[in-house]
């Protein structure tokens, strides 16, 4: 897995997504304690917004971001979305009012939903050989995994030498670290587009195309790639599964250890530790998995192996007592955690296939927002639901949530599903750049590639055997 980083432009970028998470992990503790300088008791109602402007930004800026990336070099917007996360973790300190945290916090996760799916988008242009990403992919969510138990131990250790305002010193050095790595990097330049200049199609397509080049059908491309292909709407009912999981875990944990089972602060790390070693195992086991396994089946096991999970904690939360549920919650925690890296590592390979070169950006950013509005529904379910009507109505909840996406997913992903979609072109002049290479046929221009949404494949069809978008029609089988 580690060969991957002797490439030095993804090693360089690899360093920037560590630091810069680690930057992220110190902030949350010192946001968290920032947050009781100023709001005392409410401290958890001023962080509980936090979370949800987080979210927000999320799902409202990844999608802009993504319908002006392609016309702003990339090592700019990167570093650039590094420096105004420096500068907010700079004033941090300083703020005294709670709106103000308001504000900065959603700059800084503004910047981030800028950062995160324009440096997805990068790694597959740096690592182009399918085996080499997939291994890119593990060792990503291996960082996320170690950050939740690193970023955590580190703050401790700071703090008990220094104030946790100067944590937020730290935050600001770990991005401007990974603003350096980035510059450092020699980045290949994106894909030209595949579809410019010299079409002779109908005014249907002219008219479509100008429509497709404003700012809101650029900013929602990658929404509709996602709604048009087959395997990325499994992935959208994936997300939803992966949401219901990890909301029990990060929301409820605290009240399964102090209150469900009554055991001292210090257990709850230990069973979100728990949470990350089951996903860092199947990041680890993955990429020699996938060499032989394909993404649809390793990605709906997890989904199913979700649901036994959801059932096996249903058990455990109504049991009234006994010394076994500890570890049995312990082996609950870890086992989301293997079936969530199940559904999360691959996803970055079927965006990868289904997106072309020009349009991964658009497509990565969808991927972050609809994940993100996922969370955004699950969290405030797995809060309020298990606080006004207990646990088990929550993991009642959440798990029939989790086995309803997973069954979507399955319906949505057609087990015949082939990267490149063999269709005609009936209205593009011979000089048109799309159809370079093509073969003549009496319909028109025959060739093949992956799913798109533009100018030319508007509405793309969701199986090679519906209707054809604009001046494209699918060939039939055996064709």
């Amino acid at each position: 897995m580690l060969s991957v980083l002797r490439d030095r432009a993804y090693r360089h970028l690899f360093a920037a997504q560590v630091i810069a998470l680690v930057g992220t992990g110190l902030a949350t503790v010192a946001l968290s304690l920032l947050a009781y300088d100023i709001a005392g008791a409410a401290a958890g109602s001023v962080l509980g917004t936090a979370l949800a402007i987080k979210m927000v930004a999320y799902v409202a800026i990844a999608p802009a971001i993504g319908a002006i990336a392609d016309r702003l070099p990339r090592r700019a917007l990167l570093a650039g979305s590094d420096l105004i996360r420096v500068a907010v973790a700079l004033t941090l300190p300083f703020v005294d009012q709670v709106w103000q945290v308001y504000v900065l916090v959603f700059v800084l996760q503004a910047a981030s939903a800028a950062f995160t799916p324009t440096f997805q988008a990068v790694i597959p242009d740096v690592l182009p050989a399918e085996r080499d990403y997939t291994r890119a992919l593990s060792l990503s969510r291996l960082a996320y995994d170690l950050e939740s138990l690193f970023s955590p131990a580190l703050a401790a250790a700071l703090l008990s030498l220094i104030t946790y305002n100067w944590l937020f010193a730290g935050t600001a050095v770990g991005f401007l670290a990974s603003a350096a790595l980035v510059v450092s990097a020699v980045l290949p330049k994106p894909a030209a587009a595949a579809h410019t200049g010299g079409a002779r199609g109908e005014a249907t397509a002219g008219a479509r195309a100008k429509g497709m080049a404003g700012a809101r059908g650029k900013a929602t491309a990658g929404a509709r790639l996602f709604f048009a292909t087959p395997r990325l709407r499994a992935l959208l009912a994936l997300n939803l599964a992966v949401a219901a999981a990890s909301a029990v875990v990060t929301v409820n944990s605290v009240v399964y250890v102090r209150d469900h089972l009554g055991r001292s602060a210090g257990d709850v790390p230990l069973a979100l530790g728990a949470y990350g070693a089951g996903s860092m195992t199947v990041a680890l086991l993955l990429p020699r998995v996938l060499d032989r396994v394909s993404d649809r089946a390793v990605m709906l096991s997890g989904a199913l192996l979700l649901t036994v999970v959801f059932a096996g904690l249903g058990g455990i939360t109504a049991a009234g007592g006994g010394g076994w549920r500890w570890p049995a919650l312990l082996a609950a925690w870890a086992a989301f955690g293997a079936a969530c890296s199940m559904v999360l590592t691959p996803a970055g390979r079927l965006i990868r296939r289904s997106a072309p070169a020009t349009g991964r950006t658009s497509a990565f950013a969808a991927q972050f927002s609809l994940s993100h509005a996922c969370w955004l529904l699950t969290y405030p379910l797995a809060g309020w639901l298990g606080a006004a009507a207990g646990l088990q109505s929550a993991v009642l909840a959440l798990g029939t949530t989790a086995l309803a996406a997973g069954l979507l997913a399955l319906r949505l992903w057609p087990a015949r599903d082939p990267d490149r979609l063999p269709h005609v072109h009936t209205a593009l002049d011979a000089r048109h750049p799309h159809v370079a290479g093509a073969a003549p046929s009496p319909e028109g221009w025959r060739h093949s590639h992956t799913y798109v949404i533009d100018s030319l494949h508007a509405t793309w069809p969701t199986t090679p055997q519906h209707a054809p978008a604009i001046d494209s029609r699918p060939l039939t089988p055996g064709r």
